[in-house]
């Protein structure tokens, strides 16, 4: 009744429609210094990739490419993020924390701040503070003052130190932790907590909409006051009362191996998963990707009921292994194993009907 009652409310769902793309595909051969692409980024009109040997830039049609000889601190960047108080852009990679500002790079390392590990998985900035995700423990940037704090199993609850990602909101900070579920930061008491499965780190759901689903947390995502969260094993959604799970079988993720959730409002949410984009609007359920037999392009709806059918589509995402996504007005950007694919939103809807 309460996520009925929320969908009612917010009136750019467009009731009774799902999106629906002509995709247009990005890879080596157009100018990415390579197809895997771990993450995306926007900022306006430039489109920032974390790719796997080098930082690239989309902006005018053309392609600029960044790498260790330009002062970014490894060719593997993990994660990228645009400060959207300084426009400046933070890439997390496995050898140290980059920020692109005015048209070089600075570099923070265990040997030059306080960042916890040279391996960083993920990074969020907002306001005066950039928060960073590695695979010892958190760190926090303060702009302002240039002061770095640690976050670990000694001042916190967390029990693990791999720290795989992490959103920042005016409210709260979540990081999601590898084995440990999830980590919040309360900005008004500066006080953390942590959310784990009920079940421990078994593969088993033993109990459905109890708490987190897995402990092994992949990535998080916080807007108006609804968290949901990414896990190799399924999603959760949490209001702040109850947990909602969803498993493959009983909604219409194409899987529960899960690299990254991003919602736009608490209802409209994009899972990135091994086999395909999918997207929820709180009822139903769609995917696009290349069809996992035929690679034919392929977008799948599944009513409330659950019944699920094909829509006839000309393109589809470069690959159906999706990292991430970010959004440019009503089109959709995604970071593949096999490219990076922009979804240019079509005005023909598709109907539940």
């Amino acid at each position: 009744m309460r996520l009925a009652i929320l969908f009612a409310s917010i009136g750019m769902l467009g009731a009774g429609e799902l999106p629906r793309f002509r995709w247009e595909n990005f890879t080596t051969a157009q100018g990415l210094p390579n197809n895997r692409v771990y993450s995306v980024s926007v900022d306006g009109d430039k489109i920032w990739a974390g790719t796997d040997n080098g930082l690239a830039l989309y902006q005018n049609g053309k392609w600029r490419v960044f790498t260790p000889e330009d002062g970014l601190a490894h060719r593997a960047v993990l994660y990228v993020t645009v400060d959207k108080q300084t426009h400046d852009l933070w890439a997390a990679t496995m050898g140290g924390l980059s920020r692109y500002s005015a048209g070089r790079f600075d570099t923070f390392t265990q040997l030059n701040s306080g960042l916890a590990n040279d391996v960083v998985y993920g990074v969020s900035a907002l306001g005066d503070f950039v928060w960073v995700a590695t695979a010892a423990g958190a760190s926090r940037l303060n702009k302002r003052t240039g002061e770095w704090s640690l976050f670990n199993e000694r001042n916190t609850p967390m029990y693990e130190i791999w720290t795989y990602s992490v959103t920042a909101t005016e409210d709260k900070v979540y990081y999601a932790v590898w084995g440990g579920g999830v980590l919040e930061y309360d900005v008004k008491t500066e006080r953390w907590k942590d959310y784990n499965d009920p079940d421990g780190e078994t593969e088993l759901v033993l109990f459905k909409d109890q708490g987190l689903i897995h402990e092994i947390t992949t990535s998080v995502s916080y807007v108006h006051q609804i968290l949901w969260v990414a896990t190799y094993f399924g999603a959760s959604r949490y209001d702040g009362r109850n947990w909602r799970n969803f498993l493959d079988k009983d909604s219409g993720l194409p899987s529960n191996f899960l690299n990254q959730v991003k919602t736009v409002d608490g209802i409209r949410t994009w899972f990135s998963t091994d086999k395909g984009l999918a997207y929820f609007d709180g009822e139903e359920w769609a995917t696009y990707r290349p069809a996992l037999d035929t690679h034919a392009p392929e977008m799948l709806v599944r009513d409330a009921q659950g019944q699920v059918k094909r829509i006839a589509v000309d393109t589809a995402p470069a690959h159906n292994y999706i990292f991430g996504v970010d959004f440019q007005g009503d089109d959709i950007w995604v970071a593949t194993a096999q490219g990076l694919s922009h979804g240019i939103r079509i005005r023909q809807e598709i109907s539940r009907k």
